[in-house]
């Protein structure tokens, strides 16, 4: 069963944060072999949903109020532990960080950047494409919105 709480910058603890990180880094840096510079700035300003499973973060989006990253409220940084994702974790993550967007920010229409690989994921979530393909950091993106 995964726990899932959402927490402002400041309220991470420094154990939280550095997990954060680490699991960011375990799934973005060494297991896509992508070189880039994950600690942005952009974390002081986002709402950090954390996916809990016995006490061990294994899920974990930051979200981000309208103008904050896109004119649209947003979603990043999307990941699960690779152990982890046969459970169905990154729907729930996912699904937490829309509720998220909507309770904090009294939002529904929500802009991503979502790995092409995962477009038929976020399809399921109610996200569309819009625009074309480009590359992130040597990565295919596209963008997407669920209104």
């Amino acid at each position: 069963m995964l726990k899932i709480i959402t927490k402002l910058f400041r309220e991470l603890t420094s154990i939280e944060l550095y997990k954060i990180l680490q699991l960011r880094s375990e799934v973005f840096v060494v297991e896509q072999n992508c070189v880039y510079q994950d600690v942005d700035d952009k974390d002081q300003k986002a709402l950090h949903v954390i996916g809990y499973k016995n006490n061990n973060i294994i899920a974990y989006t930051r979200v981000f109020k309208p103008g904050d990253y896109f004119l649209e409220a947003s979603i990043g940084r999307v990941v699960v532990k690779q152990s982890e994702r046969k459970y169905n974790y990154g729907h729930q993550i996912v699904k937490a960080s829309i509720k998220a967007i909507k309770d904090n920010f009294k939002e529904t229409t929500i802009k991503i950047s979502a790995q092409t690989y995962l477009i038929k994921f976020y399809n399921s979530l109610g996200f569309e494409k819009i625009g074309k393909e480009y590359l992130e950091d040597n990565i295919p993106h596209i963008a997407m919105i669920k209104k």
